[in-house]
């Protein structure tokens, strides 16, 4: 059986002293989740985060990567500074970074590699927005970014990569995707990882969702036969709030 993996994505939020207030407060709450429990924090609290979870159950993860190992790409990071600092997870082509920076889906088939090839774990971010949601092409943009982003994985690589299925139109808005809604749009998912590399991966890869999963609806949405996780943005900065969601 599949271990569902909750990972809370902290985005430009947090100094150092925070970080380590808020997972000293976590550790507790969290300690017999039975999912895994993964934090994405900003570069600057990496260090601090990697100390505060050590002895816990807790992994620590980054939110974006670059896919050169060094170079003139001021105010980047690459794979191996985050595997210097014990980093499991990082976040690639998440929505945020596809609408203000410039991410396509060929930069995060670049990142994505350069991370696994630096032996990281990839939380591949894929959704749709408003506009192509309301224009029927939920199902044709997910697919898309999919198999895009998987291009030239290997079959033993994706066994390091979790998706997270987050729709645009539903981060940081409070709209959520109805439990069914989700289920069904990782349902295609799956279906293009099935595509690619057979139906036994398909099968065994972690599906997170990702818009705005919070207490209140974790456990109808963990229910879905398709969610295998969440990928957690504003509830997962207060420790009880982000609780909840891991003990769904």
């Amino acid at each position: 059986m599949k271990r569902p993996i909750i990972a809370g994505n902290w985005k430009m939020n947090n100094t150092k002293e925070q970080t380590k207030r808020l997972i000293e407060e976590l550790k507790p709450l969290v300690k017999d989740a039975a999912c895994e429990v993964v934090v994405c924090v900003p570069f600057t609290s990496l260090e601090t985060a990697r100390k505060a979870a050590r002895g816990s159950n807790i992994q620590l993860g980054a939110q974006n990567v670059h896919w050169a190992e060094k170079g003139a790409f001021t105010g980047e990071i690459s794979a191996a500074m985050l595997a210097e600092l014990k980093v499991k997870y990082v976040i690639v082509g998440h929505s945020e970074r596809r609408q203000y920076f410039g991410e396509t889906d060929q930069t995060v088939n670049l990142r994505t590699k350069a991370a696994l090839k630096a032996g990281l774990k990839v939380i591949l971010c894929v959704g749709e927005t408003l506009e192509e949601r309301e224009a029927g092409k939920t199902n044709e943009v997910v697919t898309r970014q999919t198999i895009e982003g998987l291009k030239d994985i290997s079959r033993q690589e994706i066994k390091s990569i979790v998706i997270a299925y987050e729709p645009v139109w539903a981060i940081g808005t409070g709209r959520t995707a109805t439990a069914e809604d989700a289920n069904e749009t990782i349902k295609v998912i799956r279906k293009a990882v099935r595509k690619l590399y057979g139906r036994a991966t398909a099968s065994s890869i972690r599906i997170q969702y990702g818009g705005s999963m919070n207490a209140k609806n974790a456990s109808e949405l963990m229910a879905m036969p398709q969610i295998d996780g969440g990928l957690i943005g504003g509830a997962s900065l207060k420790a009880e709030d982000f609780a909840k969601v891991v003990n769904f």
